[in-house]
C-alpha cells in the first residue's frame, strides 16, 4: 500500500523580463542568462570529464538532480551522439518534482539551435503523461535511455537504483530549495555512485560543499561561468562506490514460450544477449486464422492509495507499448482505450472520489458520466466509468509468435525437466531422462506453475535430497497439463511460491458478422469484460475456477460470462453476445496471495531467475519483467522504484 501518496504538481510556464524561464513555486530561474546549453557545456560536461570519460565503455550513466526543461539532457545526448568514440549506450537518470507538460517543453526546446531540433522532436514523441513514479524513455533506437523519476526527491532518491558515473547537480538555489541540496540526498547519491563517480554544479555554497564531503566526496572549487566566481566539482573517495565490473553479453535460456517467456526474451535480445527459449510447444505452429481469434486487454489498475499493483500496471503498460508498438500486423497491440465501468451509483461516486484524490492527468485517466461513456463505447452504460485512453487490445497468439521471431531469439523445442549448476558458473538444462539440452550463463524460469516446480527440484538437489514425485511431474508438465502442484517442502525458503494458486479459466469467442462488428468501440469491463471485435471474432470473459481439475471451455463457463455481463450491460447492447454456442479458449493462470508477480533473482542459486505468477495480467508484466532482468544483468537504472521490486521479490 502507498499511504504516503503525494499528488504530483506540474510546473507552469513563466518568464522573467529578460525572457529566461523561471519557477513560480521557487522564485528562481531554470538557467542563467547565458543560456542552458552554454551552462551544460561549460559546467556539467567538462566538470565531469566528458566526453572523455565515456569513451570506449560499453555504457555510461549520468544522473541529474532537477530535470527542469531538459536542456542538460539534450546537451549530454548531443555531445554523446557527436563523439565517434562514445560508449555503446548512454543512460540518463533524472529526478524532477515538478515536471513540465509537453507544450511548455516544446516552447523551451523551440529556442534550441536548429541542429538540436531532431533530438528535441524525438524526446517529445515519447514524453510521458505526468504521473508519479518512474518513466523509461527509449531514444536513438534504444542506445540512449532516459529514466525520469517524478516526485519529491527526498523520497525518489531513496527509490532509485543505478550505478552512476557522473552527477549533474542542478536544482534551484539552496536558499529556495534546500531539500534538493541536503546531506540526506547526497548520501543517496553516494549509494547510487559507481567507483570513481564525479559531480559538478554551478553552486559554490559552503554548506553544499561540506555536505558533499560528509557524504563521501572529495570536493574542490574551480573557476565559475558567466559571472560566477566559482563552481564546485567533486569525485567519490577511493574505496567507495559500486564496482560492477565489465558487462559481457550473456547466454540466456528462457524456460517457457508463452507470453511471459517471449516478452522477456525479446527485451534481453535487444540488449545483445544470446537468448534461447525452451518449450515443447510453439504457438507459431498454429494456423494464422486460429492465432487471430483470441484477444486480450491491457488496462491499468487504479486504487485510491496508488498501491503496488496500480503502480506496476502503469509501468507495465508503458514498457509493453514501448517494445510492441513497432511490431507488424496483428502482432502490434491496438490502443483502443478502455472503460472500467461502475456497477452502481455508489461505485461511480467512489471512482470520482478516487480520481479527485489522485489528481492524475486527464490525458491518462478521466471520469466519463453515463452519456459520455455510452458515446465512447457505442453501447449504453448506466453509470459511467473510468476512461483509460492508452489501454491496449492485443492478439496474444500473434503477439507471442512475433516476439519469439525477434532478432536474437532462438526457439528450441524441448521440455526442460531439470537444472544443474555448472562448476564455473552457469547452468545445464536437462530433459526428463537427464540428457543435456543446453548450457547457459543465465536461466529464467517463465513457465507458470512449472517455475516453482523446477526451483523445488534445484533446491532439493542442492540439499542432497532426491526430487519428489510431485516435483518431477510438475517440472515435466510445466504446470500447463492439468493442475500440478510443486513440492511445498522444497519451497519452504520461499513462502510466496508455496502459496501459489493455479486458477483455471476460460474466455468466450463469438463469431461476429460484419454488420455487428461496430460495438463495443473500446474495451468495456466491470464484472467481466467485452472487447471490440476484430477479424470477425468478439471476445468476452472470463471465469476463475480455483479448484478445477482441468482447464476446459464449456457451456457452464459461457453461461457464467454472460451472467456477469448482463448484470451491468443492458440487454441487446452488444448484439453478438446473444449468439448461441460460442467457441472458447481455456487455460491456467498462476497467482500469488497478493496477486503480484514474482520477478526476481534466486539469491541462493546465482544465474537463476524467476518470472512467474502473472495471474490475469500477463500483458502487463511481460515486457516489464524483461526490463527488470536486463537492468540487473546490465547494471542499468531500474525501470521501477526499489520498493516495488522489493514487493515482487522471491520471498
Amino acid at each position: 500500500m502507498s499511504g504516503s501518496y503525494q499528488v504530483l504538481t506540474p510546473a507552469t510556464w513563466r518568464e522573467t523580463a529578460q525572457g529566461v524561464p523561471c519557477s513560480v513555486l521557487y522564485g528562481d530561474v531554470y538557467h542563467g542568462a547565458a543560456g542552458a546549453l552554454a551552462q551544460a557545456r561549460q559546467i556539467f560536461l567538462p566538470g565531469n570529464g566528458l566526453p572523455g570519460r565515456w569513451r570506449g565503455r560499453p555504457a555510461f550513466t549520468i544522473a541529474e538532480t532537477g530535470f527542469g526543461l531538459g536542456q542538460n539532457f539534450l546537451a549530454a545526448w548531443r555531445a554523446w551522439r557527436d563523439d565517434p568514440q562514445r560508449s555503446a549506450r548512454l543512460h540518463y537518470l533524472a529526478f524532477e518534482a515538478h515536471p513540465f507538460a509537453l507544450p511548455d517543453l516544446r516552447r523551451a526546446w523551440g529556442r534550441l539551435p536548429a541542429d538540436m531540433q531532431a533530438l528535441a522532436d524525438e524526446l517529445a514523441a515519447c514524453w510521458p503523461a505526468l504521473l508519479p513514479g518512474v518513466h523509461r524513455l527509449d531514444l536513438q533506437a534504444g542506445r540512449v535511455s532516459l529514466t525520469l523519476i517524478l516526485g519529491d526527491i527526498r523520497r525518489t532518491a531513496r527509490q532509485a537504483q543505478a550505478c552512476v558515473d557522473a552527477f549533474f547537480l542542478d536544482g534551484f538555489a539552496p536558499r529556495v530549495n534546500p531539500d534538493m541540496w541536503s546531506l540526506a540526498v547526497f548520501k543517496q547519491l553516494r549509494r547510487l555512485a559507481g567507483a570513481g563517480a564525479t559531480a559538478a554544479t554551478w553552486c559554490a555554497a559552503g554548506q553544499v560543499r561540506r555536505d558533499l564531503r560528509a557524504a563521501g566526496f572529495l570536493v574542490d572549487k574551480v573557476p565559475g561561468f558567466a559571472g560566477k566566481r566559482e563552481m564546485t566539482v567533486a569525485v567519490l573517495r577511493p574505496g567507495l562506490g559500486q564496482t560492477p565490473g565489465p558487462l559481457p553479453r550473456q547466454s540466456v535460456a528462457v524456460v517457457g514460450a508463452g507470453l511471459a517467456g517471449a516478452g522477456l526474451a525479446q527485451v534481453l535480445a535487444l540488449r545483445g544477449h544470446r537468448v534461447q527459449v525452451w518449450d515443447d510447444w510453439d504457438v507459431r505452429q498454429l494456423p494464422v486464422a486460429v492465432r487471430r481469434r483470441g484477444a486480450a486487454a491491457l488496462v491499468p489498475a487504479l486504487s485510491p492509495d496508488d498501491d503496488t499493483r496500480a503502480r506496476l500496471s502503469r509501468v507495465g503498460l508503458q514498457r509493453a507499448w514501448a517494445h510492441w508498438s513497432g511490431l507488424a500486423g496483428d502482432a502490434r497491440p491496438q490502443p483502443c482505450g478502455a472503460l472500467v465501468c461502475a456497477q452502481s451509483e455508489a461505485q461511480a461516486q467512489r471512482q470520482r472520489q478516487m480520481l479527485a484524490r489522485l489528481d492524475f492527468p486527464a490525458d491518462w485517466v478521466r471520469w466519463l458520466d453515463a452519456g459520455q461513456a455510452g458515446a465512447q463505447a457505442g453501447v449504453p452504460l448506466p453509470y459511467g466509468g473510468l476512461w483509460f485512453a492508452q489501454a491496449l487490445r492485443a492478439c496474444p497468439g500473434e503477439l507471442v509468435a512475433a516476439l519469439l521471431s525477434s532478432p536474437g531469439v532462438q526457439y528450441r523445442a524441448g521440455r526442460v525437466a531439470d537444472l544443474r549448476p555448472l562448476p564455473g558458473g552457469g547452468w545445464r538444462l536437462c530433459d526428463a531422462a537427464g540428457a543435456m539440452l543446453a548450457e547457459a550463463d543465465q536461466v529464467v524460469l517463465a513457465n507458470a506453475l512449472g517455475a516453482p516446480a523446477l526451483l523445488a527440484r534445484v533446491a532439493g538437489a542442492a540439499a542432497g535430497a532426491a526430487p519428489s514425485v510431485s516435483a518431477q511431474a510438475a517440472a515435466a508438465s510445466g504446470g500447463t497439463a492439468g493442475r500440478v502442484e510443486p513440492d511445498g517442502s522444497r519451497l519452504s525458503a520461499w513462502p510466496v511460491l508455496a502459496g501459489l494458486t493455479p486458477l483455471a479459466g476460460q474466455v468466450s469467442l463469438y463469431p461476429v458478422p460484419d454488420g455487428l462488428s461496430a460495438v463495443p468501440r473500446c474495451v468495456v469491463s466491470g464484472q467481466g469484460y467485452c472487447l471490440p471485435p476484430r477479424h470477425g471474432w468478439g471476445v468476452a470473459g472470463s471465469t476463475y475456477r480455483p479448484h478445477a481439475a482441468d482447464a476446459v471451455a464449456d457451456a457452464a463457463g459461457h453461461a457464467d460470462i454472460r451472467r456477469q455481463l448482463r448484470g451491468w450491460l443492458p440487454a441487446d447492447a452488444v448484439p453478438w453476445l446473444d449468439h448461441p454456442a460460442p467457441a472458447g479458449w481455456a487455460g491456467w493462470r498462476t497467482a500469488t496471495r497478493d496477486h503480484l508477480p514474482v520477478i526476481d533473482a534466486v539469491a541462493q542459486h546465482p544465474g537463476l531467475w524467476l518470472a512467474c505468477a502473472y495471474g490475469s495480467r500477463g500483458l502487463s508484466w511481460s515486457a516489464l519483467a524483461g526490463e527488470l532482468l536486463a537492468a540487473r544483468l546490465d547494471v542499468e537504472p531500474w525501470p521501477i522504484e526499489r520498493e516495488l521490486q522489493h514487493r515482487i521479490r522471491l520471498r
